[in-house]
């Protein structure tokens, strides 16, 4: 929630909530992907490291229930960042940049529909 709520003085912006739900409900799936980008990264510093997308995989785990976690090839999130890590990751330097991450997602359908927020407000096509 840090992506919507609050600016680098930690202020809390109705307008860039407003901006984050409109990208999310009519933005092309670049700027979704963006968005998703921003949130993932949780410190701040223009890039994803391994334990940040470890964080993300073990949130969305613990959001899908253990139902549909069990239908998943991988048996852990840990397991599951680090395949997803290591095919975003294309320079292979330890980070996923905004590019990295965009990129792939975008030619992974798979990827896409797991990192993106998905509600009845948010459907990147």
């Amino acid at each position: 929630f840090r992506t919507l709520y609050t600016d680098k003085n930690g202020l809390h912006r109705l307008q860039g909530v407003s901006l984050a739900i409109d990208v999310t409900s009519s933005g092309t799936p670049e700027e979704k992907l963006n968005w998703a980008f921003s949130m993932y990264d949780v410190d701040g510093n223009g890039w994803i490291d391994l334990t940040e997308m470890t964080k993300i995989v073990q949130s969305i785990y613990k959001m899908m229930g253990p139902g549909k976690v069990n239908n998943i090839q991988y048996e852990k999130p840990e397991e599951r960042a680090q395949g997803i890590f290591q095919r975003m990751d294309m320079n292979h330097d330890g980070r996923v940049t905004r590019v990295e991450f965009v990129r792939t997602c975008l030619s992974d359908q798979k990827m896409l529909e797991l990192l993106t927020p998905q509600t009845e407000f948010c459907h990147v096509q």
